[in-house]
């Protein structure tokens, strides 16, 4: 997120307080796809936005939802741009958007070590076994990082389907706990 003046970033956190239609739990400042406010004038604003996928069925909510808050600020002309670049990633989610997934029940998506390309694993659906995967750099093992139960906190889970509620999420169930749980997948 970018803003130039105190003005500018209250209006930026001012945008990011709203609600994430689809993940209510979270911010779009948590979430991660406020990206940048720019004032044009004494009331008119322009939001960049960057939506998690292209295809997000609340890109319009988000969106309108943007405009509302900063009318109800007293800014009369409100544009929010969708910007595509850079990307959206699940690396854009806060410490504090990762915290609140886990306590709502919702395995936030793991961590990634480097920026670049992301393996996409098509063997088991169990995270349990440490089994290693091969980085793109031959001869490198890392272990992956298991998806682990936001109920009770184990590594031993495994997918039901690669998608939940909604697209950015697959269901899987701790096989410990016995209990079902979203995980928001990695991008």
């Amino acid at each position: 997120m970018t803003a130039t003046t105190l003005l500018e970033a209250e209006l930026l956190r001012l945008a990011g307080s709203v609600p994430d239609p689809e993940l209510p739990v979270l911010t779009l400042e948590e979430l991660g796809v406020v990206r940048a406010l720019r004032l044009r004038g004494t009331d008119a604003v322009e939001v960049e936005f960057t939506p998690t996928y292209t295809g997000c069925p609340a890109i319009e909510t988000m969106s309108q939802d943007i405009e509302r808050v900063l009318r109800e600020r007293g800014l009369r002309d409100v544009t929010v741009r969708t910007v595509l670049a850079p990307a959206w990633s699940t690396d854009d989610i806060t410490a504090e958007g990762r915290r609140k997934l886990r306590e709502f029940g919702i395995a936030p998506p793991r961590t990634r070590a480097a920026s670049g390309p992301v393996a996409v694993a098509l063997g088991p659906t169990r995270t349990r076994a440490a089994e290693p995967e091969r980085t793109a750099e031959a001869g490198h093992v890392v272990p992956p990082d298991p998806v682990r139960c936001p109920h009770c906190g184990a590594a031993d889970t495994e997918l039901l389907s690669r998608f939940s509620s909604t697209a950015c999420k697959a269901l899987r169930r701790c096989l410990a706990c016995r209990e079902p749980f979203d995980h928001f997948k990695e991008v």
